[in-house]
C-alpha cells in the first residue's frame, strides 16, 4: 500500500504507542509530531533554550511542525532567547481531558472552544480567555467538506446523498473528536433546513446518516487513515484541510465534494494559565499564540489548507478555497456550552441518534 510523506507522520496505532513509550518530541527549527493525546509533557524555562508545549488535535501536525520552525527563528530574532515547542496531538476531545489529567501544555489549540472552555472549568484556564487574541481566539478556520473516490461512483453530491441506501460513510466519533463535533452539526443544520424545524424528521434524517457510518474512530485523523489508507467507505466526512491534503498527496485517486450548507469551524487556542504561570513561560506562549495572526503565520496557515483569519491574504487562496459556501456557524446552535448540551453532553442528542 502506498505510504506518502503525510501518512507517515505518527498516525499508524503501532507508531503512535511506540511515540508514547519513547516520550515526545521537541522541536524548535526542525520538524516535529508525537502522535500522543495522552503522555505527560515537560515545559521549563532552564538552560538556553525554553521549552513549551503545544497540545493540539490530529489535523495540525503539518501546520504546527512548519510554523514552529518559523516562529523559533522570529522569536529568537526579537529577544535571542532560543525556544523548542513540543507536540502533542490526537482527538480534540481527548487532548483536553489529558491536559486536565496532567499533561503539562502551556498552550492547547484544539478543535473548538468547549473543549478549552472543559479545561477553564478544572481551573487551568482563566476566565475570559476567548477574548485575549482576536476572533475569538481562533487565528485560522475550516469548514465541513466531503472527500470521495475518483469518479465519485456514488454519485454524492449533498448531505441527502449520505443516508442513501448502500452508501458507507466513514466519520470519528463526536464523542472524543471536535471535527465529529462539527460534521454533525453541520449535518443537523442541513436537516433543519430541508425540514423547516421539525425534530423529528431532523433527527430520522441524522440517524439514517449514521446508520451508514461503518467506522467511527476517536480522531479526524484515523477517521483520514480509514479511508484513504485502508480503503474503506465511500465518503469521508472531512475538515476541508484534511481533504485537501489528501488530494494533494495522492492526486488523482480523490475528489473533493462541497456540500450546499456546510459549518464555519473555528478551532480555538488559549494559554493554560495553571501550567504557564508554574513553567515560567508566560511570554513565549502569549507570543506563540499571538504570532499566528502575523502575516508569515497566516501565508502558512493558507498553504497548510487553513482558511485564514486576515480577509486580504484568504482572498490570495481564493483558488485554494470555494469562498462562496454557505455557511452556518455555532452561533446559528446558541454557542458552544449551548450546543455541547444540546447534542453531545451524555444522554443528548447524539446518543439519542445513535444508540437508537
Amino acid at each position: 500500500m502506498k505510504q506518502n510523506r503525510l501518512w507517515k507522520k505518527g498516525i499508524a496505532f503501532g507508531v503512535t504507542a511506540a511515540m508514547i513509550l519513547g516520550g515526545l518530541t521537541a522541536c524548535g527549527s526542525s520538524d516535529t509530531d508525537t502522535g500522543s493525546a495522552e503522555a505527560e509533557t515537560g515545559s521549563s524555562s532552564s538552560g538556553d533554550t525554553i521549552t513549551i508545549t503545544n497540545v493540539s488535535y490530529d489535523p495540525t501536525r503539518e501546520f504546527y511542525a512548519a510554523y514552529n520552525e518559523i516562529f523559533a527563528a522570529y522569536y529568537e530574532e526579537e529577544t535571542g532567547q532560543s525556544v523548542e515547542i513540543v507536540q502533542s496531538h490526537g482527538g480534540s476531545g481527548s487532548q483536553a481531558r489529558s491536559v486536565i489529567e496532567g499533561s503539562d501544555a502551556d498552550v492547547v489549540t484544539l478543535a473548538l472552544a468547549h473543549d478549552i472552555t472543559l479545561i477553564e472549568e478544572e481551573g487551568l484556564i482563566e476566565e475570559g480567555w476567548i477574548e485575549e487574541f482576536d476572533q475569538n481566539s481562533s487565528p485560522y478556520t475550516s469548514t465541513i467538506v466531503f472527500l470521495v473516490r475518483a469518479g465519485n461512483e456514488k454519485d454524492i453530491q449533498d448531505w441527502d446523498d449520505l443516508i442513501k441506501d448502500g452508501v458507507e460513510v466513514i466519520t470519528p466519533d463526536p464523542k472524543s473528536s471536535g471535527g465529529a463535533c462539527w460534521n454533525f452539526l453541520a449535518a443537523w443544520y442541513y436537516a433543519d433546513e430541508q425540514f423547516g424545524g421539525d425534530e423529528d424528521q431532523m433527527k430520522d434524517f441524522v440517524s439514517s446518516l449514521y446508520d451508514n457510518v461503518i467506522v467511527m474512530d476517536s480522531g479526524a485523523r484515523g477517521a483520514t487513515t480509514t479511508f484513504v489508507e485502508n480503503g474503506q467507505g465511500d465518503v469521508l466526512i472531512a475538515w476541508e484541510n484534511e481533504a485537501l491534503l489528501a488530494l494533494d498527496e495522492y492526486p488523482g485517486e480523490f475528489e473533493l465534494v462541497t456540500p450546499s450548507i456546510s459549518i464555519l469551524a473555528e478551532p480555538s487556542v488559549a494559554i493554560v494559565d495553571e501550567n504557564v504561570d508554574g513553567n515560567g513561560t508566560r511570554d513565549v506562549a502569549a507570543a506563540y499564540l499571538e504570532y499566528l495572526y502575523s502575516d508569515d503565520a497566516q501565508y502558512l496557515a493558507g498553504e497548510n489548507y487553513y482558511r485564514p483569519r486576515n480577509e486580504e491574504i484568504l482572498e490570495t487562496f481564493s483558488d485554494t478555497f470555494d469562498l462562496s459556501v454557505n455557511l452556518c456557524t455555532i452561533d446559528d446552535f446558541g454557542g458552544w456550552d449551548q450546543a455541547y448540551e444540546d447534542f453531545f453532553q451524555d444522554g443528548a442528542i447524539f446518543d439519542e441518534i445513535y444508540n437508537d
